[in-house]
């Protein structure tokens, strides 16, 4: 059984046989799942793509599925021209 001590700041190093088996390497983040019985697991934090709403600036207004079909169209008839 993997063991390891909480340090003076609340942090532990993750025994190595326990970061392969959960394929954890530098920079993974993990989370502490609570148990119905009162005990924690930890597993890898796996991220939802709703997870990366914001991380990108918008500029402007939103433009839809049909503006982007149009001008994608128009663009090819006027290469097609040159």
């Amino acid at each position: 059984m993997a063991t390891a001590k909480v340090t003076s700041k609340g942090q532990i190093t993750i025994p190595r046989e326990v970061r392969t088996a959960l394929g954890l390497e530098t920079g993974s983040r993990v989370e502490f799942v609570a148990s119905s019985h009162g005990s924690y697991e930890l597993v890898p934090a796996s991220r939802s793509i709703k997870d990366l709403k914001g991380v990108v600036q918008t500029r402007g207004r939103t433009v839809s599925l049909e503006e982007i079909d149009e001008a994608v169209a128009a663009a090819a008839v006027e290469r097609s021209r040159q």
